[in-house]
């Protein structure tokens, strides 16, 4: 089974986010806007208890982390990806590399450089890409929150992801 780990942001910006999803986004009925922090992988169901231990002491470990929004951005022209572009502030990328330079299933090698973000569009003709692009890239586009948790999720057979177990950062928690 295939897992993946993400921070989901407010309500507030969720709703922001699918306002262009809906149209923009072929992943919009599978999983809500979020920031991914581990892309999908594989644990073995003996190795369960060991992952959710790991990332209760890494959440315990994590204070709450500013998500700061400020633009739209595009990955092209390695693919259409339109995306809002999250602040890589210091306590997410640690966070990030918490969950990729540690042991077992935390020791990876990624295939690029982490870009925090959440998308909004995605799988679009180079035309549609271009358009969408350039009228979001002229809407103002600023927020801010503070997260104090991330989700353990996992796919199901029919693509959609769910959430498995949520870890609240902090020692109180």
């Amino acid at each position: 089974m295939k897992y993946g780990i993400a921070i989901f942001p407010t309500k507030k910006l969720q709703d922001f986010a699918n306002s262009y999803r809906k149209r923009y986004d072929a992943h919009y009925a599978l999983i809500p806007p979020h920031v991914t922090l581990k892309t999908a992988f594989e644990i073995d169901e003996n190795d369960m208890k060991t992952v959710t231990d790991e990332l209760s002491s890494i959440a315990k470990d994590t204070a709450p982390i500013p998500l700061n929004i400020y633009k739209v951005s595009s990955f092209a022209p390695v693919n259409n990806v339109i995306y809002l572009k999250v602040d890589p502030n210091e306590e997410l990328m640690s966070l990030h590399e918490k969950l990729h330079n540690g042991t077992g299933y935390f020791n990876d090698n990624r295939e690029f450089s982490y870009v925090p973000h959440i998308t909004i569009g995605q799988k679009l003709s180079d035309d549609e890409h271009s358009d969408v692009l350039g009228s979001l890239k002229m809407t103002d586009i600023t927020h801010e929150e503070i997260v104090d948790r991330f989700h353990l999720l996992y796919q199901l057979e029919d693509g959609m992801w769910t959430v498995y177990e949520t870890f609240r950062f902090g020692k109180d928690c």
